[in-house]
């Protein structure tokens, strides 16, 4: 069997990696249980490579390595046998008790509900008319078509696989360069594993101990800016370069308008909401029932009522009633104002509260019972002058009243509530003049063809954001945690099939059994996971590699180059899902020593992870893509294509690292 020249360039460089261990093993002067470690970690990885299933290649090498660990000190065989099947399953059910892993089927069952859903055909097709004058409209619109799906659906290979069918024809018609293409579809299809909810976040999540909650939250802005880049990249090409993107031509971009709308003398061009509103004077309709246009026109007006239902809204948050709590000042004692009834309401001296292990009981009598505290009589205290004898006794903290003074009557805590209306804040008015006016410009330029695609949009693109927001939105806020908005999102993307009438049994058959599939591999995963991490402590060899880090005296920055330069030559060979279980075991315990967060430093993986689809020669998009991809297309093509986008990917990493706040911001603000 012929095996491509990039295979045999992976093998070679895991060959270099073993090697380079089997090399530092021998020549280390006393062979310590940390090196056999090391050299575990590169037969797995040299055994994934040659293509052995990786969640049993973990788990065998780790049974047999933490034998030799147990077996290395005074065990017997049969103590450590014993011992290494008990690791095997504490781990398990460690794995198996992990609550945020519930929300992997459920994401999982979403996203192949929602693709079958036939959703992405229409999506496509109205945003590469809403984006006809953008340059490299078609790329761009694969783009943000390949964004949208695959926030909602987060399968790399489902989302590369259906614009490869749909989109890839299109632009190769018409005159768009094969790289050009190829690397949109590869680089589109991939955001899937960063823009929540992201089952590469869960996994991270569950590996680091970091909430899922605040990953989204932090990736979602870098989600946004990697996708912007690459739009950017692909307007800029298509400036540069008119003939890797050619614009479309006018035929491509006419929109064919309703019959009902055409009889009425209704043109492309032409002004619709006037055009609607003039229709209903019954001699203008030509024809056309009232009911129709006025479907048409409350289609019209959903963007005014949706602008006026934010604004009062926002109005009502902006606006609220909200209680304040008033202080009465002390006055100077003698200016004729009493002061409180206690020091502790006037705000001065008050004695400190009596609690269960605070200041001791009071002194008690010569006979036993408890005294009175001074103050209790008349004799402990003169009354000031010109004080009626039944006023009231005086304060705990034996201030006396002031000569003519009356003391106030006591309340009960001191403070007035008092009920009083927030008013708006500038942002807000700012914020709702330049909504007012984006609104009045989308109704100046609204012609009959843009409401034919608005009407496209809200049938394809509306639903997916209804469900993206929801799910999203509950997560962010705080309203629902991942696994119950991953509940949530399986019943909508079940709705949604439902909804275009989709919802077969067969449908549901093959979600179901693909979802079972997919969370069955990354149960097995993390299991696998957790049992290599185990052999892997036992034998030493996390301290040795937290040695030898820190042995080389490296700041905060080198650590993350180094950290980052290492996932990004492992994500050539391997895949994400290796990379997380087998690796970030060993990063993680190293951040404390140079004070990174976990929360940033799993946004910067999650960036970097991109890699492990756009780079050769184990990029799993390109073979998505090729196996849907017309003959004459090559994979060194597509290689190629993906090369600029995977540059896109460091440009975005350096953005991240140089601006935190573009990943942290959000979490800060929603999770103080």
């Amino acid at each position: 069997m012929k095996v491509r020249k990039e295979l045999w360039f992976g093998f070679g460089l895991m060959g270099l990696i073993l090697a380079g261990v089997l090399a530092m093993v021998i020549s280390a002067p006393t062979m310590t249980n940390g090196h056999y470690g090391l050299l575990m970690l590169s037969l797995v990885v040299v055994a994934i490579m040659l293509g052995f299933p990786t969640a049993f290649t973990l788990m065998g090498m780790g049974m047999l390595f933490a034998f030799f660990a147990y077996h290395s000190g005074d065990q017997t065989s049969a103590g450590a046998i014993r011992q290494t099947l008990d690791l095997m399953v504490q781990r398990a059910f460690s794995v198996m008790s992990n609550d945020v892993l519930i929300s992997i089927p459920l994401f999982v069952f979403m996203g192949y509900l929602v693709e079958r859903a036939n959703l992405i055909e229409k999506l496509f097709h109205s945003l590469h008319l809403s984006l006809a004058r953008v340059p490299g409209s078609l790329a761009v619109a694969t783009l943000v078509t390949c964004a949208i799906f695959a926030t909602a659906t987060g399968i790399v290979g489902a989302v590369v696989t259906l614009m490869g069918l749909l989109a890839m024809p299109q632009m190769l018609r018409a005159g768009y360069d094969v790289r050009l293409t190829a690397g949109s579809i590869t680089a589109g299809g991939c955001l899937g594993i960063l823009i929540p909810p992201s089952v590469l976040l869960i996994v991270y999540g569950a590996t680091a101990g970091v909430s899922v909650v605040k990953l989204y939250a932090g990736a979602f802005f870098p989600g946004l800016m990697l996708a912007g880049l690459y739009i950017l990249y692909v307007i800029i090409v298509a400036k540069v370069k008119p003939t890797w993107a050619p614009p479309l031509s006018a035929e491509q971009r006419i929109v064919p308008l309703p019959a009902a709308l055409t009889r009425m003398g209704a043109t492309g061009n032409g002004w619709a909401l006037g055009g609607l509103v003039k229709g209903l004077k019954g001699a203008n309709n030509h024809g056309v029932p009232t009911g129709y246009m006025l479907r048409q026109l409350g289609i019209v007006l959903l963007p005014a009522l949706l602008f006026a239902t934010v604004a009062v809204l926002s109005y009502q948050s902006a606006t609220r009633v909200v209680a304040v709590e008033t202080y009465e000042e002390l006055q100077p004692m003698g200016a004729g104002a009493a002061p409180e009834a206690s020091g502790d309401d006037a705000g001065g001296l008050a004695e400190p509260p009596v609690e269960e292990e605070g200041l001791s009981e009071p002194p008690s009598s010569a006979d036993g019972d408890l005294a009175e505290p001074p103050g209790a009589n008349s004799d402990a205290v003169d009354l000031p002058p010109g004080a009626e004898a039944d006023t009231p006794e005086p304060p705990a903290d034996n201030l006396a009243l002031p000569p003519g003074a009356e003391p106030a009557a006591p309340t009960a805590s001191g403070i007035e509530p008092a009920a009083t209306t927030q008013s708006a804040s500038q942002g807000y008015w700012i914020g709702l003049g330049v909504g007012a006016l984006a609104l009045a410009v989308f109704y100046g330029i609204l012609s009959y063809a843009r409401l034919e695609i608005f009407k496209m949009l809200l049938s394809s693109f509306f639903p997916l954001l209804v469900l993206i927001t929801s799910v999203l939105g509950s997560i962010v806020f705080g309203l629902a945690t991942p696994t119950e908005a991953a509940a949530v999102g399986a019943l909508g993307g079940f709705l949604l099939a439902a909804a275009y009438r989709q919802l077969t049994f067969n449908v549901v058959k093959e979600s179901v059994f693909l979802t079972a599939k997919t969370s069955a591999m990354v149960c097995w995963l993390f299991v696998g996971s957790a049992i290599f991490s185990a052999a892997f402590a036992l034998l030493g060899g996390q301290a040795l590699v937290e040695q030898w880090v820190l042995g080389m005296n490296l700041t905060k920055t080198e650590f993350l180059i180094l950290s980052q330069v290492i996932i990004f030559v492992l994500g050539w060979p391997l895949e994400w899902t290796e990379i997380i279980v087998i690796f970030m075991p060993i990063f993680i315990p190293l951040l404390d020593n140079f004070g990174v967060d976990p929360l940033f430093f799993g946004l910067l993986v999650a960036l970097n992870l991109q890699t492990a689809f756009l780079s050769p020669p184990v990029a799993m998009s390109a073979f998505y893509l090729k196996g849907v991809a017309p003959k004459h297309v090559t994979l060194n093509q597509i290689f190629a294509g993906m090369l600029p986008f995977m540059g896109i990917q460091v440009l975005a990493i350096v953005l991240l690292y140089l601006f935190p706040a573009i990943g942290m911001w959000l979490p800060e603000v929603l999770y103080k």
